[in-house]
């Protein structure tokens, strides 16, 4: 039931994502606002949940999980509501930061995601991980294919609107779903993790048994915030301002790039579920490593191509391979570490993507507004080469089933 119901949740939250991810830079720069200024919004977006992502996962740990999703929701309903209610440019600015609009975060809960992931974790068998991870992953990005095409049909929803006007509809979308979703998330029981009693205190040997696999799993988590941090700077550069420079350097809208986003987020979900089944017979790491390079190649073509056309189908390929290890690299962030401290891992998994993430945006836009359109492309190109040789050099010896009891 839990399980279940996180994954719903993920999937309409996944849906009002997937609808701001196409339009929310149209909408800004229907605003008037420029590359820098919308990049810096983002960029604004991605510190505040890294902010706030460690004090959650810790939290998480202590005093349950589903509290903080409760307030993720809610927040998120009344965030929406009165940026519907008293529109301003401050309260737009607070609301987009904290929520992340338009970074298009798959669905996940913002800097509530670690005690989202932790909390599915839990109640998921170790060896079926990569499978339910990729499964959620599949139908996440299903549910923002369905908010892109929402994206190119519903700003045609009012009757005569203009400009920003038009894009209203995206975010009462948006609040519908994050009611819904506060309904689900209210009504669940959770089962809290048992911390050890007087009598249960471990012996010496124990507790140097312990300090051990501690040691070895911040080890872990070390590294994968290490190869983390250069992969999410290259997506940073491009991923979130990329509706933005179709725009630019093409001058198309929503209604081609809304369909176009909705195509790559079907293709995906379907090729995360794969990913998810073919790490289970070729091994995490390589399920993980090989797409990447083909992202790389085809990250270089995009801004290099001379039509919309061909720069779609390029990214439609792209995004596919790329990521369709969403999943599986989840299900490998948690299994680094053991139950009690999976919302720590999960929290720091997030920071490290979305510090470096965060300063992207803000570069991309300087590089934009300079009339560099290529370089942002080639830059993280470069960076996520470099993740690329970085993951299994580093990590090998961490993926499941090569270590036992916490030892590489």
């Amino acid at each position: 039931m839990v399980a279940r119901r996180l994954i719903s949740a993920r999937f309409l939250r996944a849906i009002g994502q997937g609808a701001l991810a196409v339009d929310f830079t149209l909408y800004l720069r229907a605003l008037h606002w420029g590359a820098v200024a919308i990049g810096l919004l983002l960029m604004a977006g991605a510190l505040c949940g890294a902010g706030l992502s460690l004090a959650v996962g810790l939290g998480s740990d202590r005093i349950g999980r589903r509290a903080f999703l409760c307030v993720y929701e809610g927040g998120l309903t009344l965030g929406l509501v009165a940026l519907l209610v008293a529109p301003s440019t401050a309260v737009l600015i607070v609301v987009a930061a904290i929520f992340g609009f338009g970074r298009g975060a798959n669905g996940a809960s913002g800097p509530f995601a670690p005690a989202e992931q932790a909390w599915l974790a839990q109640v998921v068998a170790e060896g079926r991980r990569g499978r339910i991870f990729s499964l959620q992953s599949g139908l996440q990005f299903w549910g923002m294919a369905i908010g892109s095409v929402l994206a190119a049909v519903l700003i045609h929803l009012i009757p005569g609107a203009q400009g920003a006007a038009a894009f209203l509809p995206i975010f009462y979308l948006n609040l519908a779903l994050a009611a819904v979703n506060l309904i689900q998330i209210v009504t669940l029981r959770e089962v809290r993790l048992q911390s050890a009693s007087a009598a249960d205190q471990p012996t010496s040997v124990e507790q140097a048994e312990q300090h051990r696999v501690l040691g070895s799993e911040n080890r872990a988590l070390a590294l994968l915030a290490t190869v983390n941090m250069v992969n999410a700077l290259g997506i940073g550069l491009v991923a979130p301002l990329l509706p933005y420079w179709f725009s630019v350097r093409f001058g198309v809208g929503p209604d081609l790039i809304g369909p176009v986003y909705a195509l790559t987020f079907v293709l995906t979900g379907a090729s995360t579920m794969a990913a998810g089944w073919l790490s289970e017979r070729i091994g995490i790491i390589r399920s993980i490593v090989w797409p990447r390079f083909i992202g790389v190649a085809l990250l270089v073509a995009i801004p290099l191509l001379p039509s919309f056309s061909w720069a779609a189908v390029a990214y439609v390929v792209r995004s596919v391979v790329n990521r369709s290890s969403v999943g599986v690299r989840q299900a490998f962030g948690v299994s680094l570490v053991r139950d009690h401290r999976r919302g720590f891992a999960s929290s720091l998994n997030t920071i490290s993507q979305t510090v470096p993430a965060a300063l992207g945006p803000a570069i991309g836009g300087l590089l934009i507004a300079a009339g560099a359109l290529v370089w942002p492309f080639l830059i993280a190109a470069g960076l996520q080469l470099g993740y690329v040789v970085l993951f299994p050099r580093l990590l090998g010896p961490y993926e499941p089933g090569r270590m036992t009891a916490g030892e590489p």
